[in-house]
């Protein structure tokens, strides 16, 4: 399916973005491995090979745009190409408002938001020079997109990305770039100290099966979310671009576009009171529900 391919994942020394290189890699895909972790990237990369596929590690926090740079650089050097570029990296700070420190902050949005703005500029410019497309794969979370407790930078960055991917889908259309986000749900190490979460996330580590009503629900192992990855970095999602894709256990959808729901007017313009009516009648009933669901965590 993706034979010839060539694939640059972030983060991918465990977890989801693991999964993501050992299934870019078994699809036919030459892999770019990347990870601060230098032993966890060398480790994928041999689980790659071992499995007869072909993968190189190049270490290194994202961020900047000289890691960016770097690792499609390495692309091209190993494989001759980039094709794919999938932005899973990033760290997590889980931490209330009130307890948010700049250094959270920043080292969050670092890495998962300038990390993703600097390895896609990165691989569109590669795009644009071989003039053949490309696959631009963003890696959102349900964090993202509603309400999630305790999240502050991190929710922030994923919104901000599946947003950003909404413009760079419009952006690059004209030079077969697809961008699209998945916004994954897995049992992880990231999400283990979620309520109710930590005894599946050790039971999937031990290799047991989930069980099927919480892969219903959209909660599985990272190799549940991998196949989608796949199909976006293939040919086949040629049509496919600017969408938002949840995945997870046995559960994939579609995330709508931001979209008003309800609309008053005013004839010659509102006043302070005019809204106060407006609020304590007709939209009142309008308002949209702000609170988390149970499956609302984030994780790469």
């Amino acid at each position: 399916m993706l034979d010839g391919r060539v694939a640059v994942v972030t983060g991918s020394g465990r977890g989801l973005g693991r999964s993501y290189a050992r299934a870019l890699a078994a699809a036919g895909a030459s892999v770019v491995v990347n990870d601060l972790d230098g032993d966890v990237a060398e480790e994928t990369v041999r689980s790659i090979v071992d499995a007869g596929g072909s993968a190189v590690a190049e270490i290194g926090a994202v961020g900047g745009s000289e890691m960016a740079e770097a690792l499609v650089a390495r692309a091209v050097h190993e494989f001759g190409r980039l094709d794919v570029m999938v932005t899973n990296a990033g760290a997590l700070r889980d931490k209330t408002l009130r307890n948010t420190t700049d250094e959270d902050f920043d080292l969050v949005v670092r890495s998962h938001l300038r990390g993703t703005f600097t390895c896609g500029r990165a691989a569109v410019a590669r795009f644009r020079e071989q003039g053949d497309g490309g696959r631009l794969v963003l890696v959102g979370s349900p964090a993202g997109q509603r309400a999630s407790f305790g999240q502050t930078a991190y929710s922030a960055s994923k919104g901000a990305i599946v947003a950003m991917m909404r413009t760079w889908a419009v952006e690059n259309a004209k030079i077969g770039v697809t961008v699209n986000a998945i916004v994954p749900t897995a049992l992880t190490r990231m999400v283990a100290t979620v309520p109710g979460l930590a005894e599946l996330v050790e039971q999937a580590d031990r290799g047991e099966p989930v069980p099927e009503h919480v892969r219903r629900l959209g909660l599985g192992t990272p190799d549940d979310v991998a196949p989608v990855i796949v199909y976006l970095a293939s040919a086949d999602s040629a049509h496919v671009t600017g969408q938002a894709i949840a995945a997870g256990g046995d559960r994939i959808a579609l995330w709508t576009h931001p979209a008003e729901v309800a609309e008053r007017l005013h004839g010659g313009g509102w006043t302070s009171a005019g809204v106060a009516e407006a609020f304590a009648g007709p939209l009142k009933g309008e308002l949209e529900d702000y609170l988390p669901t149970p499956l609302d965590f984030g994780g790469n």
